[in-house]
């Protein structure tokens, strides 16, 4: 049988996206790593299928297979790659003061999270004094915009419509990586617009929280967040974080568009 130049087109494309999705599960789980099943099992691919895949890419080097826990973690290629990539701002590094302050002033942990698409990925952390940290992300680490505080935050501040397109692609996923469900997202959307900061008790560990802030900007690309163990989140506390971090978000919002304009 033979196939048309669009149909060879759509095939290759599904490839590339089927490839993309596979490396962005596995770097889901961060340094953690993923086992075979467990890959095929969040991509919904059939195992065969995911076996192949996976074989190939660790022969390509964009992923590696541990020798002992059979885990597959990003490969040495990726690394290589990343370090030839530019972004547009450097947006963690600009952050690190603002993310130091809060740091110290919360005693909690602070994350910058920034919009990749449908995710938002963990670019920088900052470790406070308190002795039980919640160490919810590491750097690199991707979650459906939804899952933190961070994420949350971003989505509070787009659109209604486009919120909600973003919310309604990513419901499937909120299942599979969180305790959460499409409804409870927009619930916490809807709250967060009203208080002006974005909350999430629990979602992915138990016992802990994450207040969210997104950074100013049309639209939203970036957020910080401060997570702690849910205790020290109750409703006074939560709003206290909530009004520190919008503080750091207007001042860091001064400043890159001080740098966009001094640029131009």
């Amino acid at each position: 049988m033979t196939t048309t130049p669009a149909e060879r087109t759509r095939a290759g494309t599904q490839s590339i996206e089927r490839v993309v999705e596979l490396l962005r599960t596995v770097a889901s789980r961060g340094r953690n790593g993923m086992r075979l099943g467990d890959v095929a099992s969040a991509t919904g691919l059939p195992t065969s299928t995911c076996f192949r895949m996976l074989q190939r890419l660790e022969l390509e080097g964009l992923l590696e297979r541990h020798a002992v826990t059979r885990k597959y973690h990003l490969g040495p290629l990726l690394h290589e790659l990343g370090m030839l990539a530019y972004p547009r701002v450097q947006l963690a590094a600009h952050c690190e003061p603002a993310l130091a302050e809060l740091a110290h002033d919360t005693q909690d942990t602070v994350y910058l999270s920034e919009r990749r698409g449908l995710e938002a990925v963990c670019t920088a952390r900052a470790l406070g004094d308190y002795p039980i940290k919640a160490l919810t992300l590491d750097v690199g680490i991707r979650r459906p915009l939804g899952v933190g505080a961070g994420g949350l935050a971003i989505l509070c501040q787009l659109p209604a419509e486009e919120a909600q397109d973003i919310i309604e692609a990513n419901a499937w996923r909120y299942a599979k990586q969180s305790s959460l469900d499409a409804a409870q997202v927009m619930a916490a959307v809807a709250q967060g617009r009203a208080q002006g900061y974005a909350f999430l008790d629990s979602p992915v560990f138990t016992g802990t929280a994450a207040v969210g802030v997104a950074l100013p900007g049309a639209p939203p690309m970036a957020a910080l967040s401060v997570a702690a163990i849910s205790a020290r989140l109750d409703e006074r506390r939560r709003a206290e974080v909530g009004a520190a971090l919008q503080r750091q978000a207007r001042k860091l919002g001064r400043l890159l568009q001080a740098l966009q304009e001094g640029s131009r």
